[in-house]
């Protein structure tokens, strides 16, 4: 089990498990290939199609609730998310002087200013295990989905 800790110039220091997110309703869909919205919902059919139109149009057939649940649960076993790194930093409160957040791994510390940190995103389950190389989380700062910050072991606010 991999935890984070997130301490430094805030009211709580906290510990973070990623492992449980999975259960968290602030996780969204992710994959690298496809734009993330502002509100942390990617950019998929899911989103961009009306299911309504789509079965009243006869594409589908209108789903039961068995049905229903057996899609969550294969999107849950088989699906990559991902969630903003500032819906678990708002826990922590960081104080009002805190101006940067430093992610520090096994070989690096990787600087940055933390209003962006609180818009970065947690990559944390692909194909529905959890990440275990370069984990527990894989960090996108400013939707850059080449270069994530990988190994991260702890958050500092400064």
């Amino acid at each position: 089990m991999s935890v984070i800790q997130v301490k430094g110039n805030v009211t709580y220091p906290i510990t973070i498990d990623p492992s449980v997110w999975i259960f968290d309703d602030r996780k969204f869909s992710f994959e690298k290939q496809q734009p993330v919205h502002p509100d942390g919902a990617a950019e998929t059919d899911e989103y961009t199609t009306d299911t309504e139109r789509v079965i009243r149009e006869g594409r589908i057939s209108p789903p039961t609730l068995k049905s229903e649940k057996r899609f969550k649960k294969e999107k849950l076993m088989n699906g990559s998310f991902a969630m903003k790194l500032g819906a678990v930093l708002s826990n922590a409160e960081p104080k009002e002087s805190a101006v940067q957040c430093v992610f520090i791994s096994d070989s690096e510390r990787t600087a940055v200013p933390l209003e962006k940190a609180l818009e970065s995103i947690a990559h944390f389950s692909e194909a529905g295990k959890p990440l275990k190389d370069g984990g527990p989380v894989h960090i996108y700062v400013d939707e850059n989905l080449d270069k994530p910050i990988t190994g991260v072991k702890e958050i500092e606010i400064l």
